[in-house]
């Protein structure tokens, strides 16, 4: 059967769909290992022109799944549409906000069912309002590449050197931030998912994170370039900010902004004080410093170091800090010059070396 040509959809080309296409193929014969005669079910809305560009992506790639556009039918309808399906069938989700199907999170019940799970989100923070260019749904697009060789065999050995590290250090050009103790247990989203509970998440991928397993060993000063701000939106001020941390908590800010300034004043108001938890090893190659996108879910996975502020990670428990208390994980992105584990330089001049 021929192909159907892909249109253009605004800024977004026909080139760029038909990359698309060749990247969510990999996802789904690579990374979920989807195939017949396994069922598919696609929900999908139509408010942008990236959430259009995916679906019609994945049309040809999945011609005889089920395709619900998600404004033009009830949300009952929507839900009835997962019954009929069995473990390891695939559900994909192309949202240009996130969808809301009243108190049902979405995700967290499909996987309870043991489906498959694709989810691309926020995709109007990406779209021709923010964009005129084009530029940050072909950026969106790159960074759908699955390149199993390089996600898996860097992921693996970052993470095996992660876990026997005893210190780490960030170098952010001059100011260095040390992780003075041992790191948590480094958790992997290379799109692997051998021996997991569940099999899919959110799109793109590209991940190794962990923690320092004492959070007050953690001290020095580092510079960021990006920070997650109150709208959930890539701020980049126009010089980097540098975060001096004492004993685990940023104690004071340089070259700050006001709209970094709201963002601490947030953690402290719910929180008190400004913690310091994730340590965060991004790999997808097609983000980067020059190659930005304002979803800050999706810029998470830039190749280089991201950090959290806050007390909230759930991945990681710690004594020192009460779960039903901790409110904010706030993305932040180091000017990254080197990253050292021990004594091994894994990170330089935008590249893991390992």
């Amino acid at each position: 059967m021929s192909t159907p040509r892909t249109t253009p959809l605004g800024t977004i080309t026909a080139a760029t769909v038909d990359t698309a296409e060749q990247h969510l193929r990999d996802i789904l014969s690579i990374a979920i290992d989807h195939a017949h005669p396994r069922v598919a079910v696609v929900v999908s809305d139509r408010r942008c022109d990236l959430a259009l560009a995916l679906t019609q992506a994945y049309r040809r790639c999945l011609p005889d799944a089920r395709f619900i556009d998600f404004d033009a039918v009830a949300p009952a309808e929507v839900l009835a549409a997962f019954e009929p399906l069995a473990p390891l069938d695939l559900v994909v989700l192309i949202q240009s906000t996130g969808f809301r199907l009243d108190a049902y999170r979405l995700r967290v019940e499909l996987f309870k069912r043991s489906l498959k799970v694709i989810e691309h989100v926020h995709l109007a923070r990406m779209s021709e309002s923010s964009d005129r260019s084009g530029l940050q749904a072909l950026y969106y697009i790159d960074s759908l590449a699955y390149e199993p060789a390089y996600l898996r065999g860097v992921g693996r050995a970052l993470k095996e050197r992660i876990d026997r590290a005893s210190c780490a250090m960030v170098d952010s050009g001059g100011a260095q931030l040390v992780f003075g103790s041992r790191l948590e247990p480094a958790k992997l989203n290379i799109g692997d998912y051998t021996d997991m509970t569940n099999v899919g998440g959110q799109f793109p991928i590209g991940e190794v994170f962990t923690e320092a397993q004492d959070l007050e060993a953690v001290n020095g000063r580092v510079r960021i370039f990006v920070f997650g701000d109150t709208a959930f939106q890539v701020n980049q001020p126009a010089q980097p900010i540098t975060l001096v941390v004492s004993k685990g908590k940023v104690t004071e800010v340089i070259d700050s902004t006001p709209d970094f300034d709201q963002v601490l004043a947030n953690i402290r108001a719910d929180e008190g004080e400004v913690w310091l938890r994730e340590l965060g090893f991004g790999m997808n190659r097609a983000l980067t410093a020059q190659r930005t996108v304002s979803d800050i879910g999706t810029y998470e996975r830039m190749c280089g170091i991201h950090l959290s502020l806050g007390a909230k990670h759930g991945v990681y428990n710690k004594a020192i800090i009460k779960r039903k208390d901790a409110k904010h994980h706030v993305d932040v992105f180091a000017v990254t010059e080197s990253v050292t584990l021990d004594d091994e330089v894994v990170y330089r001049d935008g590249a893991w070396l390992v």
